[in-house]
């Protein structure tokens, strides 16, 4: 296993047709590609080829967008499939109130999934918004890690009003900051370099010991000097690989961050190291 791919969508038809809804085009596009759908057979080969495991995450944003749920089910059936080259998250609509928390007990215990992931732009809400508690509590005693999007979005991306996506939903601070703080015990994974909000990213994962970095939808070659900077150095154990497969490929990411200067050592941790003892691979 040469990496560890944090942040992968399965851009299948369940993923891209059946729950993808409005957004998917936006999305394809804010990466300047066409829809593409992949087969389940497809996908997994695709990770095998390039000798990395992927971690695969299923979304819930139903009640804000109407959108069909891709499920944990789903999600967890790819990694039966695929035991040796997927692990999975499990994706929960946080306005369901103790049905989310009820799912996300049977995605962990039962499902064997090894995380929770969130969007907030896309489901409208504030980790911090004290009504989610309870949501929090129960993620921080499967102890298991919560992945939030942080910053812009393909999801509306170009279009007028954004779909009505709006981006506030997705920084750091005080939002990340104050449910890290408030939740110590709970380890926390920022989604993506968190643009335009880079710096308060960069600020609450030096600051919080509980919470991580990915560094997935972007390009390594545009990587602003201040996060190569911080990854090579004082974060260099908390950076992880993620590529947001499909809208970026895992095989594109790694031929940039090849040329990207940084020790060879702290690479190594970034690929696959760091993801390996926070998912106890």
């Amino acid at each position: 296993m040469k990496a560890i791919d944090t942040h992968v969508h399965p851009g299948t038809k369940e993923d891209v047709i059946d729950c993808g809804g409005k957004y998917i085009e936006d999305a394809f596009r804010f990466f300047g590609k066409k829809v593409e759908v992949l087969t389940e057979e497809a996908l997994a080969e695709q990770y095998q080829s390039l000798d990395i495991m992927g971690v695969l995450l299923a979304w819930d944003a139903e009640t804000n967008t109407g959108n069909k749920r891709l499920s944990n089910e789903y999600v967890a059936g790819l990694v039966k499939k695929y035991p040796k080259t997927f692990i999975g998250f499990a994706g929960v609509d946080p306005w369901k109130g103790k049905v989310a928390i009820q799912e996300v007990e049977i995605a962990i215990k039962d499902l064997g999934l090894r995380g929770v992931k969130f969007q907030q732009a896309a489901q409208a809400f504030y980790p911090s918004d004290q009504r989610f508690y309870p949501l929090w509590e129960k993620i921080a005693e499967l102890k298991v890690p919560v992945l939030f999007h942080m910053g812009n979005t393909g999801y509306g991306a170009g279009v007028p009003g954004g779909d009505g996506i709006r981006l506030k939903y997705c920084r750091p601070i005080p939002y990340i900051d104050d449910l890290a703080a408030d939740f110590p015990e709970l380890t926390i994974i920022g989604a993506h370099p968190a643009w335009p909000w880079q710096d308060e990213m960069l600020a609450v994962a030096m600051h919080k010991a509980n919470v991580y970095i990915d560094l997935s939808g972007w390009s390594p070659k545009y990587f602003p000097a201040s996060l190569v900077q911080y990854a090579n150095t004082f974060l260099q154990d908390k950076c992880l690989f993620g590529s947001d497969h499909p809208y970026l490929t895992p095989k594109r990411w790694l031929a940039d961050f090849e040329k990207i200067q940084m020790k060879a050592e702290v690479k190594e941790k970034i690929l696959w190291q760091n993801a390996q003892k926070l998912f106890r691979i």
